[in-house]
């Protein structure tokens, strides 16, 4: 998620890992939810319905051949106060691997990266006027972008080579 090779950036391009590779904070509990159910949400606790990403995003399986994105809590926490999100426009076509927008915080600016090939098809309108929703509701009501694929084939494809909630919680270092 994080920009790399970007001079603005706070990661230089040799940088093999993110700054959200950082030692994890003392665990703490908070309540969030995903998709309106009440989840206690912990480093050790990610809700197990999700795909996850090296590059610290969620995907959920919104629809046939959709998916829904957002940051994860342990990336929203090592960014701190968002208080900008650049997301594209309806109908842009992404690339899976390749930023597609921007989470601006009172700490750096990161990049957003497409997890699957499509096209946006859906914005999280609400993060122009409140952008801390990536802060506090990470997992449902921060989500960013909604992307459709060409086939539903290709992204049950793709969601299988994500990370399951147990294989990010070892690259976040939380055991």
């Amino acid at each position: 998620m994080l920009g790399r090779g970007d001079p603005d950036r706070s990661v230089p391009a040799t940088a093999p890992r993110s700054p959200w590779y950082v030692a994890a904070d003392a665990r703490r509990k908070h309540a969030d939810s995903v998709d309106g159910r009440k989840t206690q949400v912990t480093e050790a606790s990610l809700p197990e319905d999700l795909r996850y990403t090296r590059e610290h995003e969620w995907v959920l399986k919104s629809g046939d051949s959709t998916v829904r994105i957002g940051i994860t809590d342990y990336a929203q926490r090592q960014l701190n106060d968002v208080v900008f999100v650049q997301l594209p426009d309806v109908g842009k076509k992404v690339t899976a691997g390749e930023p597609f927008g921007e989470v601006e915080s009172t700490k750096s600016v990161s990049d957003i990266f497409a997890p699957v090939n499509g096209t946006i098809s859906a914005l999280n309108e609400a993060l122009s006027d409140s952008p801390e929703l990536v802060n506090t509701d990470p997992y449902s009501g921060g989500w960013l972008v909604e992307i459709a694929v060409a086939d539903a084939g290709s992204l049950d494809e793709a969601l299988g080579g994500m990370l399951g909630a147990a294989e990010y919680r070892e690259i976040i270092g939380d055991e």
